[in-house]
């Protein structure tokens, strides 16, 4: 293994990690030797997450966190405080599809709650990181955006907003901290077999076959295609990528 590009001696923290991308970027970190805080709000899943790592040799530790919760978030960053000291990666990937509509149908409690989790939860967490980042003289932190968060999709108001402004977050906190030694960067999923497809779906076969369909390599990513995009941009290699967002959409963008 490349030395310079492994995660020995590194505090990783993942939001959203008891399942699909964030369970699959938290075991790859722990294979390359980081202490990782699997944060989530479901207790049994992120636990078993925590679990397996361990089971596997790795190090990590399940801490729930509500990330639409400013207190919440603070407790989180409360105990890796006091357990690490420090945080060397951050991937802020906790989110939720919300419930599709157009526009004019759409519940103002469902816009709420999916810019609360999908960017005040990025802001709140990246509010306690960068301080700390600061503090240790330096960092890395990834933000999980969307294709959504450069493209448009009907029936998708909330989220689209949400992840586009995301992207916009991150470039502009990137340019705060470039001189800071602190990286900051977006990954921008495109049709990923999770959770989140199912519940999208709905059990559908003609849904599942529509989505996987309009990929252009005709297949849907898989979350550990998206963990490799995220340790990339926290490795030494990108030290020169700062301010960006990587869309891993197996071309989907590019149609």
């Amino acid at each position: 293994m490349d030395q310079q590009n492994t995660f020995e001696n590194s505090v990783v923290l993942v939001t959203g990690g008891a399942s699909g991308i964030g369970e699959a970027t938290a075991k790859a970190f722990a294979a390359r030797g980081a202490q990782v805080i699997v944060s989530d709000i479901q207790d049994d899943r992120g636990g078993r997450v925590a679990s397996q790592i361990r089971e596997q040799g790795g190090r990590a530790e399940f801490v729930r966190c509500d990330v639409a919760d400013r207190a919440s978030v603070g407790a989180l960053f409360d105990r890796i405080r006091a357990g690490y000291g420090r945080l060397d990666v951050a991937f802020n990937n906790a989110g939720t599809e919300g419930v599709p509509s157009a526009l004019g149908d759409a519940k103002v409690e469902n816009w709420k709650r999916t810019l609360d989790i999908n960017l005040n939860g990025v802001f709140y967490c990246m509010q306690e990181e960068l301080p700390l980042m600061l503090k240790q003289g330096g960092g890395v932190i990834v933000n999980c955006a969307s294709i959504a968060g450069v493209r448009g999709f009907a029936g998708a108001g909330a989220y689209a907003a949400s992840k586009h402004a995301v992207v916009g977050l991150t470039r502009s906190a990137a340019l705060d901290y470039a001189t800071r030694n602190i990286r900051i960067n977006a990954v921008c999923p495109g049709v990923i077999e999770t959770p989140m497809i199912d519940r999208f779906t709905q059990g559908s076969k003609q849904a599942y076959e529509g989505l996987k369909g309009m990929e252009p390599v005709g297949r849907m990513g898989q979350p550990e295609e998206i963990a490799s995009a995220v340790l990339w941009l926290a490795q030494r290699d990108a030290a020169f990528v700062t301010g960006t967002e990587i869309i891993v959409d197996g071309g989907w963008c590019a149609k």
